[in-house]
C-alpha cells in the first residue's frame, strides 16, 4: 500500500470529494477501466492531483465503493448510530436505527450496481482485493465502527474484536439486501423486517455483557 501522506486542508477536501463523485459516475458508466485522465477530466483536476490522492486507480476504486457502502449511513442513520451508546432501551435504538439504514440501502441502486462491478472486474484487476483487504472494515465503514466503539467503551457491549462484529453487523443486516439485489431480485418488506428485528436481536445476543452473579 502506498503509504505517501495525502493532501490535506479545506481545498483538499474538496477536491478528494470532488474526484470520488466523478470516478463513482465513470466506474458505473464505463467499468473499471476507464481511464484516470477520463476521472480528472470530470472532476475538474489534473491527473497528478488525482494520483496524489489515492496512489492508484484501485485505491480510488475502493475509497468509492466504501464511501457508497457508508453512504446510506448519512443524514438520521448516522444521527441514530452516534446516539446509541446513551439511549435507554438499546434494542429498540438499535433496531430503529437499523430500519433507516437498511431502507436507505434499499433504496440506493449505486451500492448494488458497485458491488457487482466489483465482482465482474475482480478477476481482471486482483490489485482491488489487496485495496480492500488493505483498508479493512474498521476503516471502511466508520460511522459503524465509531458507534461499537462508543458501546463497548461504555460496557454496554463486549467487543473483542470490532472488525469482525462490523462484518457480522453487516452480514446481518445489509448483505442480504446486496446478495439478492445481485440477482436481480428483491426482499419484501416483511422479510427485511424480520432481518432486522432478528438480526439486532441475535447481535445484542452475542456481545450482551455478562449478567451479574446472582445475589
Amino acid at each position: 500500500m502506498d503509504e505517501r501522506p495525502r493532501p490535506s486542508g479545506p481545498r483538499a477536501e474538496a477536491k478528494r470529494r470532488a474526484i470520488v463523485r466523478a470516478a463513482r459516475a465513470a466506474f458505473l458508466r464505463d467499468g473499471f477501466g476507464v481511464g484516470m485522465d477520463v476521472i480528472a477530466a470530470d472532476a475538474g483536476v489534473s491527473k497528478v492531483t488525482v494520483y496524489n490522492h489515492f496512489g492508484s486507480k484501485e485505491a480510488l476504486f475502493t475509497a468509492v465503493i466504501a464511501g457508497a457502502l457508508d453512504e446510506p449511513l448519512g443524514g438520521a442513520s448516522t444521527t441514530a448510530l452516534a446516539g446509541l451508546a446513551d439511549a435507554p432501551d438499546l434494542r429498540a435504538a438499535l433496531t430503529e436505527a437499523a430500519r433507516a439504514w437498511v431502507a436507505a440501502v434499499r433504496g440506493n441502486a449505486d451500492v448494488i450496481a458497485l458491488r457487482n462491478l466489483v465482482a465482474a472486474e475482480m478477476h481482471r484487476f486482483p490489485g482491488l482485493a489487496d485495496a480492500w483487504r488493505g483498508h479493512g472494515p474498521e476503516g471502511h465503514h466508520p460511522a459503524v465502527a465509531d458507534a461499537l466503539r462508543e458501546l463497548a467503551g461504555r460496557g454496554r457491549l463486549v467487543i473483542p474484536d470490532l472488525e469482525t462484529a462490523i462484518v457480522q453487523l453487516y452480514a446481518l443486516l445489509v448483505f442480504p439486501h446486496l446478495v439478492f439485489g445481485s440477482y436481480g431480485t428483491t426482499l419484501d418488506d416483511d422479510a427485511t423486517d424480520r432481518l432486522v428485528t432478528h438480526g439486532v436481536d441475535m447481535f445484542l445476543g452475542y456481545y450482551a455483557p455478562p449478567a451479574p452473579p446472582a445475589a
